[in-house]
């Protein structure tokens, strides 16, 4: 190895010269780019960090705002399957002949107009006989109404 390297001295002397060089002038020229196009450098930086800071704030700010909420609910399960109405609890909360038909027929869900033109009475006696079923039974929707009515024993 050594005598290939003093044989071929000159060959190896003017190769790595070249390259030293080569590597000279090509500093140069990136010195050169660098300087004379530094503003362009500089502004083009400043655009992407800008560009990049933009899109962050753009994702940041359009992710929608996810809330987890627990709601722990009772559970109805029927303590039996007879099918016997509660007559206590009716009377424990005086609810009308009419009430219960009104609820009745809630429970099987029919409309407001549905249980008007099945009873034959007016849409405004439905809603009033509604609100005094949700006022009775403590509630404020007719979902709430039907499930309490059936956890008590008022409905079947």
């Amino acid at each position: 190895m050594l005598t290939w390297i003093r044989k071929h001295k000159r060959i190896l002397l003017y190769g790595s010269s070249l390259a030293l060089l080569l590597f000279l002038l090509r500093w140069l020229e990136f010195r050169f780019l660098v300087l004379s196009h530094a503003i362009d450098i500089y502004v083009g930086a400043i655009a992407l960090m800008f560009t990049a800071l933009g899109i962050w704030l753009t994702l940041k700010l359009t992710r929608p705002k996810t809330h987890t909420v627990i709601v722990e609910k009772e559970v109805y399960l029927p303590a039996e399957t007879s099918s016997e109405i509660n007559q206590s609890e009716i009377e424990k909360l005086a609810l009308s002949r009419r009430e219960l038909e009104v609820l009745n027929l809630m429970a099987q869900g029919m409309s407001n107009k549905e249980i008007a033109d099945g009873l034959f009475v007016s849409l405004n006696t439905v809603k009033t006989h509604s609100s005094n079923i949700f006022e009775k039974l403590d509630v404020k929707r007719r979902t709430q109404a039907v499930e309490k009515s059936k956890r008590l024993g008022i409905i079947v």
